[in-house]
């Protein structure tokens, strides 16, 4: 079995990919985290066959979060399936709670369509797309 160390740098890569497949660079990472060099950023998101990523601490995570130097849907890459990192509401905002409701059950009902990709079955990309719409919810 891999060692905890071995897995989050594994994911440090992976956010590394997404991050050049989402053309996010790793200035702006650097600039908008508060960091005084982009090395810092480097080292935790090497490119692809570089070095081992440093392992992030959790002050670098807590930067990265607080100042949404990176998206929350990849920093939620680090942690174990099944989590998710989402930041949840000061309030209730009924309004904003019903919306994701309603937007919930109008993809879902899409997705039943037998037009849809897997027809009356829901199909990978749909699953991904209703889970994304689940976190919402849970966080509404």
């Amino acid at each position: 079995m891999r060692d905890e160390t071995t897995i989050v740098r594994e994911r440090q890569k992976l956010i590394r990919r997404e991050m050049d497949r989402r053309k996010i660079p790793l200035k702006a990472v650097q600039l908008d985290g508060g960091w005084k060099t982009v090395s810092t950023v480097a080292s935790y998101f090497p490119q692809e066959g570089g070095e081992e990523p440093a392992t992030m601490s959790a002050a670098a995570l807590f930067r990265l979060l607080d100042t949404k130097a990176l998206p929350a849907d990849l920093l939620s890459l680090l942690l174990p399936d099944g989590y998710a990192i989402i930041q949840t509401p000061e309030g209730i905002d009924h309004d904003d709670c019903e919306q994701a409701c309603l937007d919930f059950l109008a993809t879902k009902g899409a997705a039943h369509h037998p037009e849809s990709p897997a027809g009356r079955e829901i199909a990978p990309c749909e699953d991904a797309t209703l889970r994304g719409k689940v976190v919402r919810l849970r966080a509404a």
